[in-house]
C-alpha cells in the first residue's frame, strides 16, 4: 500500500495484498490524517532542528510550536493549556490517570466501570496486585453504569472514579456529570476515558465533572502516537515517567514535537467540524440501522442508549463475527470486531458480556463506525455485503435440511 500525500488516499496493489479495497469503517480505531494536520507536519519537520528544552532560537521556535498547540488541545475541551499534559497516546494517559492518584498513597478503593478501555481495566488489575480493592461499576443493557452501582461500590473510602465518556465498542454515552457528583461526595478524583468523545461531541473538561481527562489525536485525525491528559491544577500528581522536566515534570522525555503540532491542528478542525461531522454521521448513522433493521437475525446493542453517531455494535445470529469481518474484508469494506486493542484474542467482548449478552452471540459481533470520509455508498456497500452473507447461510440451510 502506498500511500499519496498529495491526496490523502491509498493506492492499493495485489503485492501487498489490498488490491479492491473500497471503503474504510473503523474510524474508532483510528482515522486518516487530515490534509491540514499532514501538512502542519510536514512543515514541522522540514523546518529548522531544536530541541523545545534549548534556550537558544531554535528550541524557543519549537517549544512557541507546542504552546501553541497545546493551546489548540485545550481549546477544544474548553481547558486551560496550563491543564494540558501531552503523553504518547490515550493508553499512557489513562495510565498516568490512575498511577497519578494512586502511587505513594495508602491501598484504598478504586471504582471503574466493567465496559472500560483495556488500559483502564488492565491498570485496575495492576492496582489490585498491590493491594487496592478495585470495584467494578455493573452497566445495564445498554452498556449505561447503573444508579445501583454507583450506590453500592462509591463510598467513603474510594479515592477515584474512572468511567468513560463514550464506548469505544457500543458508542454508548456516558452522564459523566452524575457520575462525577457521587466520586465528589465521596471525596474521591474523578477520571474519565474521553478519547472517543472528543471531537465527536461537544465536551468541556470543567462541564463534565472530571478532574482528570484522557484524549488521544489519532481518533480526531491527528497523528498516531500523540494525546494528552487534562487535569485540575488543584490535584497533586505523581509522574510515571522520570528523568527530565518536560511537560512540567509530569511527563519525562524530549516532546515529539511534529506529533503535538498535528494534534492541534486535528483539534482546532474538530472544534470547527464538530456540529457538521455529527449531524452528518448521525444521519449516516440512521440509514445503516434502518437498513440492518430488514433482517430480524441482526441485532444491534445499545440503541437505545444515547450513541456516538458514528458507531453501531451488532451481531448476525449464525454467524461469528470474525467470518463476517474476513468477508467483508474480501469486499474492500474494513470494520473491526471491537477494540483495535483486544484484537487477535479468541474471546467475546468484555462489554457486551458486561451488558448481559450471551457469550456465543458476543463472541460473534462486530463495530461499523463511520467518519468524515464516509459515503452513502459505503454505507449500501455493507448492507449488500451483510444481506449477501445472510442469503448464502439461508441457502446453505435449506440444502442441510436445517
Amino acid at each position: 500500500m502506498i500511500f499519496r500525500p498529495q491526496t490523502g488516499l491509498w493506492s492499493r496493489s495485489e503485492a501487498d495484498g489490498t488490491a479492491g479495497m473500497k471503503c474504510y469503517l473503523d474510524y474508532n480505531a483510528t482515522t486518516p490524517l487530515a490534509g491540514p494536520v499532514r501538512d502542519a507536519m510536514l512543515a514541522c519537520m522540514d523546518g529548522l532542528p531544536g530541541n523545545p528544552s534549548s534556550t537558544h532560537q531554535f528550541g524557543r521556535m519549537r517549544r512557541a510550536m507546542i504552546d501553541a498547540a497545546r493551546e489548540q488541545v485545550a481549546q477544544l475541551v474548553g481547558a486551560q493549556p496550563s491543564q494540558v499534559i501531552f503523553t504518547s497516546g490515550g493508553t499512557e494517559a489513562n495510565n498516568l490517570a490512575l498511577h497519578a492518584v494512586t502511587a505513594g498513597q495508602a491501598a484504598g478503593r478504586v471504582a471503574v466501570s466493567s465496559v472500560e478501555h483495556p488500559s483502564v481495566l488492565e491498570t485496575a488489575q495492576h492496582l489490585a496486585d498491590t493491594g487496592w480493592q478495585i470495584d467494578l461499576l455493573g452497566v445495564d443493557t445498554q452498556c449505561r453504569v447503573t444508579e445501583e452501582a454507583l450506590q453500592q461500590h462509591i463510598t467513603m473510602d474510594t479515592r477515584l472514579v474512572s468511567v468513560m465518556m463514550a464506548n469505544n465498542e457500543t458508542g454508548a454515552i456516558q452522564n459523566i456529570a452524575s457520575i462525577a457528583e457521587y466520586a465528589h461526595k465521596a471525596g474521591a478524583v474523578m477520571h474519565t476515558d474521553a478519547v472517543q468523545a472528543v471531537g465527536r461531541l461537544a465536551v468541556n473538561f470543567a462541564d463534565s465533572g472530571a478532574q482528570l481527562m484522557s484524549l488521544s489525536s489519532h481518533k480526531i485525525y491527528g497523528p498516531q502516537g500523540i494525546g494528552a491528559l487534562v487535569f485540575d491544577k488543584a490535584l497533586e500528581l505523581t509522574p510515571l515517567l522520570y528523568g527530565g522536566g518536560q511537560e512540567r515534570g509530569y511527563r519525562a522525555g524530549t516532546e515529539n514535537v511534529a506529533g503535538i503540532v498535528g494534534f492541534g491542528v486535528a483539534a482546532e478542525l474538530a472544534l470547527q467540524q464538530q456540529v457538521s461531522d455529527y449531524e452528518r454521521l448521525r444521519d449516516l448513522r440512521e440509514v445503516l440501522e434502518a437498513g440492518l433493521a430488514r433482517y430480524p437475525q441482526i441485532t444491534v446493542f445499545a440503541q437505545q442508549a444515547d450513541r456516538l453517531p458514528n458507531t453501531v455494535q451488532l451481531a448476525v445470529r449464525g454467524i461469528d463475527g470474525e467470518t463476517l469481518l474476513m468477508q467483508l474484508d474480501r469486499a474492500g469494506i474494513a470494520v473491526s470486531s471491537g477494540s483495535a486493542c483486544s484484537s487477535g484474542k479468541n474471546e467475546p467482548s468484555h462489554v457486551l458480556l458486561a451488558m448481559g449478552v450471551e457469550p456465543a452471540v458476543a463472541r460473534g459481533a462486530i463495530r461499523i463506525s463511520l467518519g468524515r470520509e464516509t459515503t452513502r455508498q459505503d454505507i449500501d456497500a455493507v448492507l449488500n455485503q451483510i444481506g449477501q452473507q445472510l442469503q448464502w447461510i439461508q441457502k446453505a440451510g435449506q440444502a442441510a435440511g436445517w
